[in-house]
Formats: structure tokens, C-alpha cells, sequence
């Protein structure tokens, strides 16, 4: 383990970059909060608003006696360096220190049987009791779908259910009278991206985790896992990969799971699988990536059987100032909504070719986060025809951006 930095004389490594600083209000004290996306730092850490200076020349060019050079005398070395320190401990600097931790996080994660979920407590209730009360109220209160008797498959979103309860009770309710044995879930990866090279030629994530949700635990299924993990000698063909830290933190799989949980009483397992991004197959044509969609989607073929249902996690347009947009939300509503109606037309009528040809119309202008696992789908299962469920947007008023999402069932 590498110890905490120590050195009065060398550059302090710099604050983490990937960190948030939220400023915040409690009882009358200005804070300054962290958020760590990535679940290393301590969580729920604040801070006084004036450690904004001093965070401000860790930059990684000064040491702490360059800092000290700034103060005004009551504040000596020893007490900057035990700053340090305390900023080291709780992972908020870019050091050696924080590497050796974050890739102990992850291989804890990755020798784990399970997947404990990270969204429970703060976008649904983590008490069970809890949970069923909230889920009980969303079905009675929001319209449901005529129940169908037979579906192979479904695309519905993985939105905070705070702000997508609608959305979910009408695309869930449309399935609650299926009793799938195995459910393989393809769901967008919002993290893979972060690791690197790890997962630079393989969007196919896989986890053979247990899924521990506050309403009930879901295997993962051994068997099936097991067809697509010995489908090649070499994974990297069909751009496979078994390391499952990108499931770490990840909320697409474990939302739909929450659904399913409540909606189903009998027994089932899943095959739970990030789909990466594909956007390559918009700007070349007999790619690489290509090679891997079309070797991966056979894998996903051999799979299909009377007792699987294929779920498929996906929002659609991210947009406004929030995700690099110039103009705000508002502004694009009317221009989202008719591309996020072809998509989901598109979606809809099983031909992925016709898909790809719409995301290269303008290369993803609205960032649609569904398109590589519905894609994936589509590719797999070409003669699926489907109807759209539910569209709907999140407007982040105050954000002056909006996500939008909807869902699609295949019959």
C-alpha cells in the first residue's frame, strides 16, 4: 500500500479532476461538497467554503512550501502538509496513494459474488417496506399498458425513477404476466469509458454477479454466461470482456431489476450485459467494430428460447448546457422530440441498418445513450417488430438541460 504524501519539497499531486464541487447550504454553513461519481472519495464529505483557496494551488506544480509562500504567517508548514494529507486520505487527490485505493476498489469489486445496489436510498427508497409503498403508489397512480400474454423483448429506460415513475409503470406493466426463466439484459455502459484501454475493443461487458437490490436478489445465470463467455477463443472477437468493474457503479442494469423485482413473483435470473460505445459504426462501414457487433449479435441468437426475454436499457437525448449545448433545452424541445420520434419509429420497426443510417444523419447530435444496446438487439434479432410504449422528457429547468426517454415492446 502506498503511504499518504509526505514531502514538503515536491509538487502536491493535484486535486482529482473527475471530483465535483458542489457548494451547499447546512444550517447557515456554506460548504463545499464532493461527489465522486466513481464511488472512490469518502462519501458524503464537506467542507468549509474557504478550503476553496487552498484547493485552488494544489495544482501539481506546488509543494508546500510554494504554498506556504501565499499565507500570511499563522499558518506553518507542518499544519499545510497535515492538510494534505487529510485531502489524501479521503481520496480527493490525483496521488499514488489514491491510484493504489481505486484499483483496490475495483478488484475487491471484481472478486465479489455481488453487485450491492448503488442507487437504492437515493433515487427509490432502500427499505423494502419502503419501496413497496412507493412502488404500490406509482402503479395505482400512473396509467398502465394492457398486459401482453407473449413478448421476446423490451426497451425501456433507466431515468431516475423520481422523474421517469410514468415511464417505467407503463413500459413494466405491459410485461407482468411473462414468467421468463432467464432475462438478458443489454444496457448502456456510462463507465466503461473512464477505464482506459481496458475496454477499448470490447463493448460487451459481462457480469456473472448476484444482483442485490433492496427487493429481492437476482443470480446472475451461470449457463448462459457461460455459452457466450466459451463462444471464442478469443473474446476480443466479438468484443467480449469478463471484467466487471464497469458494473461497479452502474445503475442501467439494477433500475430495470427493481421493475422486474416488484412486477414478477416467480423465479428468474439474468445475464447481465454493458453494451459499450458503438458510435465507430457511424463514421466507418466494415469496421472492426462492425466484425465484433455482427460475431457478438450470433452469440445473442443462439440465446433466444421460449423461457428468454431480452430487456434492453436505453434514455434518449441528453441536451442544453449540461451536455455542451449552446442553446438551452428549451429551445430544442421541438427538434428533439421529432428525432427522438424517428428513433423510436426506427427502433420500433426491427431493421438496425435503418437505425444506424438515422444516428450518421447528424452523428448523434443528441446523444442518444440507448442506440448501442438497442442497436445490439436489433442486429441480433432483425425481424422484431415492436410498439412504442411511452415517450417522455425530464426538463432539468434549473440546468437549463433535459433528458428525454421513452419504450418500445416487442411482441
Amino acid at each position: 500500500m502506498r503511504h499518504l504524501f509526505n514531502s514538503y519539497t515536491k509538487p502536491i499531486p493535484p486535486v482529482r479532476y473527475d471530483i465535483q464541487r458542489i457548494p451547499i447550504n447546512e444550517n447557515g454553513n456554506s460548504l463545499l461538497y464532493f461527489h465522486d461519481s466513481m464511488g472512490y472519495a469518502t462519501p458524503d464529505l464537506a467542507l468549509p467554503i474557504e478550503s476553496e483557496t487552498m484547493l485552488s494551488l494544489i495544482d501539481g506544480a506546488r509543494s508546500v512550501e510554494d504554498i506556504l509562500k501565499f499565507g500570511t504567517g499563522d499558518v506553518n508548514k507542518e499544519q499545510i502538509l497535515s492538510y494534505v494529507r487529510f485531502l489524501d486520505e479521503h481520496r480527493l487527490l490525483q496521488s499514488e496513494y489514491f491510484t493504489n485505493r481505486a484499483e483496490l476498489t475495483e478488484t475487491k469489486y471484481e472478486e465479489s459474488t455481488s453487485h450491492h445496489t448503488t442507487t437504492a436510498g437515493a433515487s427509490y427508497p432502500s427499505d423494502p417496506d419502503e419501496l413497496k409503498e412507493f412502488l404500490d403508489h406509482a402503479f395505482e397512480e400512473y396509467e398502465q399498458s394492457n398486459p401482453v400474454s407473449s413478448a421476446n423483448g423490451m426497451y425501456a429506460p433507466h431515468i431516475d425513477p423520481r422523474v421517469g415513475i410514468s415511464s417505467y409503470v407503463k413500459a413494466f406493466s405491459s410485461i407482468k404476466k411473462l414468467k421468463p426463466k432467464k432475462v438478458v439484459v443489454l444496457a448502456t455502459s456510462h463507465y466503461s469509458g473512464v477505464y482506459g484501454k481496458m475496454y477499448e475493443d470490447s463493448p460487451f461487458i459481462i457480469s456473472n454477479k448476484t444482483f442485490v437490490m433492496p427487493n429481492g436478489e437476482i443470480a446472475s445465470h451461470k449457463p448462459t454466461l457461460d455459452v457466450i463467455l466459451n463462444s471464442f477463443q478469443d473474446l476480443s472477437l466479438a468484443g467480449i470482456s469478463n471484467q466487471a468493474r464497469a458494473h461497479r457503479i452502474e445503475h442501467s442494469i439494477e433500475l430495470h431489476l427493481l421493475f422486474l423485482n416488484y412486477i414478477w413473483d416467480h423465479e428468474f435470473e439474468i445475464a447481465p450485459i454493458l453494451v459499450g460505445n458503438l458510435d465507430e459504426l457511424m463514421y466507418s462501414d466494415n469496421s472492426f467494430r462492425e466484425q465484433q457487433l455482427d460475431s457478438f449479435s450470433t452469440i445473442l441468437r443462439a440465446l433466444k428460447d421460449e423461457e428468454t426475454f431480452f430487456l434492453i436499457s436505453g434514455d434518449l437525448s441528453h441536451f442544453g448546457h449540461k451536455f455542451g449545448d449552446q442553446k438551452e433545452a428549451s429551445m430544442m424541445f421541438e427538434d428533439v422530440k421529432s428525432n427522438d420520434k424517428r428513433f423510436l419509429e426506427t427502433g420500433a420497426s426491427g431493421n438496425p441498418d435503418k437505425l444506424i443510417s438515422l444516428m450518421k444523419e447528424e452523428y448523434d447530435l443528441y446523444r442518444i445513450c440507448g442506440f448501442s444496446p438497442l442497436l445490439t438487439f436489433l442486429k441480433a434479432f432483425p425481424e422484431s417488430r415492436g410498439s412504442i410504449l411511452s415517450y417522455d422528457l425530464w426538463d432539468e429547468k434549473d440546468q437549463k438541460s433535459a433528458v428525454s426517454f421513452g419504450s418500445i415492446l416487442y411482441t
